[in-house]
């Protein structure tokens, strides 16, 4: 049985090409929002740190009634870090809407994510987004995209599909871009969607069985599972079984309370779901992501889409420092074990594994802004912890070493060519491609994940922030050997206390500031960094010596460079190999793991043996 009066797609592309913003223009067209409603903009990044950084994190669901027929829209995240929940959620979809930018093209994330669909079998609907960009090149986007789909193998029928032409930021769309009217509305899309994708064939009167495809929380009900019901009837306070695929004999019995659907934003609670349709329901304690949920007479677990492994990781430990349990309300080892656990519960791309400290634990994760959200995250809720310098994740093979590389694009002015294809050259990283578009150049390389750590601030300075950097994990190759890291020192505070201008005055002189005057500081904290490569202590604390001559305003004519601020990102770059960075939900303070100077002089005498 055919379910017509429903639709089931996720929207896939590259970061920043345009996803959030029309899924904004669908729900408004299809009548989800009051005329007179007042909305923000990408209603659908509802989390702060998401608004902030204009990506998209943790995929979306929401629904669009159209002619009658309902489309359930699954908004996923374009950035590979978060390609977990791109893996997962494709599973609840029959089709995918392809978006890619009318200037950039296919992008690494396009390729990623367009795979997994094709791994799937799922129709795509290919939409270019941004016609109306100045630098529009929509026919060579075309034949990019077309190349694409023959790369990856992509069928008869996949090779043949629509091609949409749209403004997402517009709320407009067109099946032919040469004619004089580029479009009024989204009807077309819409269209496209209720004849081109299949809707879901179901069998309502099958055994029940639904895979768990996401996870949510609720402080009144708790956890609460997301899936597609792939046959039969989900009904409340019905009696289930759940299952795992990979242990299908440690099936579990529960009971549903609550089941929920999702109109527009909203989720409405309903008495029971049928085959076909994304529904979220409440009832099952320990239910886990890849969980199946089924009739208890009838026990068949669905296959779960194998996730890709973490490729870094870093070492979470209790906060030490001298400053340790001032600023958060979170600070035991307890608290952080508890929120790390928690975070596994809906996020399949992390691992966090104890270590023989029960102060410390190792959490492993698909990328440097991957586990950066988690600490930012943490951060806002209170947590005061710290983490260690990223480190990639090796493989033994045949006895040989291999190592994470990524597939690396970047699109620089011509001017910044020589300077990228050189730091390039000492990280390690090949050339695939290069191919001018204008006055610009577009680059591929294939560089182990190690030689990208630390670079994108270097590569914004190198291109005057006019260089486009992407990044998506290729593949675990042969080890490349030693990678030079940056030259750059610390300037180390000498002694704790409150920064004073004379001591920050005689410290810029070595190197740039992390601090003002008048902020607590202790001793082996990094208050700056040297351009030398060895690190140095400077006493930021130290006041002028009182004399008979001394004016009482003379400190007064002292002038300091304003201080650096990092980014979170920014600061986990910065560190060195022997520096942990302290994270609180009031500050980022890079330290030295050995805060004693003598201590610390004895240890590094001691490695250079």
């Amino acid at each position: 049985m055919k379910r017509e009066d429903l639709r089931n797609i996720a929207i896939i592309a590259h970061v920043d090409h345009g996803k959030t913003t029309l899924v904004d223009h669908m729900l408004r067209q299809s009548g989800t929002f009051r005329d007179n409603q007042v909305v923000q903009e990408r209603v659908m990044d509802s989390n702060d740190l998401e608004r902030e950084r204009g990506i998209t994190i943790l995929s979306k669901n929401t629904s669009a009634i159209y002619k009658g027929v309902k489309i359930n829209i699954v908004d996923t995240p374009g950035h590979a870090d978060f390609g977990g929940e791109v893996e997962r959620v494709l599973k609840m979809v029959n089709g995918v809407v392809l978006l890619v930018d009318a200037s950039e093209g296919p992008m690494p994330q396009t390729r990623f994510v367009l795979q997994k669909a094709l791994d799937l079998n799922h129709k795509v609907i290919v939409l270019i987004n941004k016609i109306d960009r100045p630098d529009r090149r929509i026919e060579g986007v075309e034949d990019e995209v077309l190349e694409l789909l023959m790369d990856l193998g992509a069928s008869e029928e996949q090779l043949d599909s629509p091609v949409i032409y749209c403004s997402g930021r517009d709320g407009t769309a067109t099946l032919d871009f040469g004619s004089e009217t580029p479009g009024t509305d989204l009807s077309p899309l819409f269209d496209t969607i209720i004849n081109y994708i299949d809707p879901p064939d179901v069998d309502p009167d099958a055994p029940l069985q639904v895979l768990v495809s996401s996870i949510d929380y609720n402080e009144y009900v708790g956890r609460m599972a997301i899936g597609r019901i792939d046959r039969g009837t989900l009904r409340q306070n019905q009696e289930v079984a759940v299952c795992d695929y990979f242990n299908e004999d440690a099936a579990t019995k529960a009971k549903i309370t609550a089941i929920y659907q999702i109109d527009g934003l909203d989720k409405t609670p309903v008495e029971c779901g049928r085959a076909g349709d994304i529904v979220s329901f409440s009832g099952i304690e320990g239910v886990n992501i890849g969980n199946t949920v089924c009739d208890p007479n009838c026990v068949e677990a669905l296959p779960f889409v194998k996730i890709s492994e973490p490729t870094v990781e870093m070492t979470f430990a209790v906060n030490n420092s001298p400053f340790a349990g001032q600023e958060g309300k979170y600070v035991t080892s307890r608290q952080l074990r508890e929120r790390l656990f928690r975070e596994l519960l809906k996020d399949v791309s992390l691992h966090v594994n104890e270590t023989e400290s029960s102060e410390s634990f190792k959490v492993m994760g698909r990328g440097e802004m991957h586990l950066s959200i988690l600490i930012e995250n943490m951060r806002r809720e209170g947590y005061e912890f710290q983490v260690s310098t990223p480190k990639v994740l090796y493989k033994v093979v045949n006895d040989k070493t291999l190592e994470p590389y990524e597939e690396l694009i970047i699109d620089v002015p011509e001017e910044y060519m020589g300077t990228v294809m050189e730091s390039m050259g000492t990280r390690k990283g090949e050339l695939r491609a290069m191919q001018p578009q204008g006055s610009r150049v577009k680059m591929e390389f294939i560089i182990p994940s190690r030689g990208l750590f630390g670079y994108r601030g270097e590569f914004l300075t190198n291109t005057r922030g006019e260089g486009i950097l992407n990044a998506v994990f290729a593949n675990y190759g042969p080890y490349k050997g030693d990678i030079k890291k940056h030259a750059n020192g610390s300037l180390i505070a000498f002694e704790t206390g409150e920064s004073i201008t004379y001591g920050l005055y005689n410290a810029q002189e070595r190197g740039s500031l992390l601090i003002g005057p008048g902020e607590r500081v202790y001793g082996g904290m990094v208050v700056g960094f040297s351009p030398k490569s060895e690190d140095i202590t400077v006493n930021v604390c130290k006041k002028k010596q009182a004399t008979n001559t001394r004016a009482s305003g003379s400190d007064e004519t002292l002038r300091l460079t304003p201080p650096l601020h990092l980014s979170l990102e920014e600061a986990l770059e910065a560190m060195n190999e022997d520096e942990l960075l302290e994270v609180t939900p009031e500050n980022f303070r890079i330290r030295k793991q050995i805060l004693d100077h003598n201590q610390r002089a004895k240890a590094s005498r001691h490695a250079k043996k």
